[in-house]
C-alpha cells in the first residue's frame, strides 16, 4: 500500500495575485538568497528551502499559505514538507516566478 504523500493544488498567477490584493493569501517564496535578492514577489514572506520549517511561518491568521519559488517545483516540495509536519498549507503558485512574470505581474527588484 503506498504512502499517501498529500496533494499540492495549482494556484495560477492571476489568481494569486487576486487573493494577495484581497489580503485572503500568505505567499511564501522559499527560493534561496541568491535569487531573491535578484528579483523578489511583491508581498510574500521569505524563507528558503535550506532553511524550510513550516513551524516558523508567520500565523497565517485565517489566509490560505501558497508556497511559490522559481518555477514551481520547490514550492511543491515544501508543501509536501509541510502536510507532513501536520500543516494544512496544500498550495503552491503554479510557474512559480517564470509564470508570474509571463503573466504580466510586477516584481520588486
Amino acid at each position: 500500500m503506498a504512502l499517501d504523500r498529500g496533494h499540492v493544488h495549482d494556484l495560477y498567477p492571476e489568481d494569486v495575485a487576486k487573493g494577495l490584493a484581497e489580503g485572503k493569501i500568505l505567499l511564501v517564496d522559499v527560493r534561496e538568497p541568491n535569487e531573491t535578492d535578484v528579483e523578489r514577489y511583491p508581498e510574500a514572506v521569505y524563507m528558503p528551502m535550506s532553511e524550510f520549517d513550516p513551524a516558523a511561518l508567520p500565523d497565517p491568521a485565517g489566509k490560505q499559505v501558497v508556497f511559490a519559488c522559481r518555477s514551481g517545483k520547490r514550492s511543491v516540495t515544501a508543501s509536501l514538507a509541510a502536510q507532513d509536519q501536520g500543516f494544512a498549507y496544500d498550495s503552491h503558485l503554479a510557474g512559480g516566478i517564470i509564470g508570474w512574470k509571463a503573466a504580466g505581474l510586477p516584481t520588486k527588484t
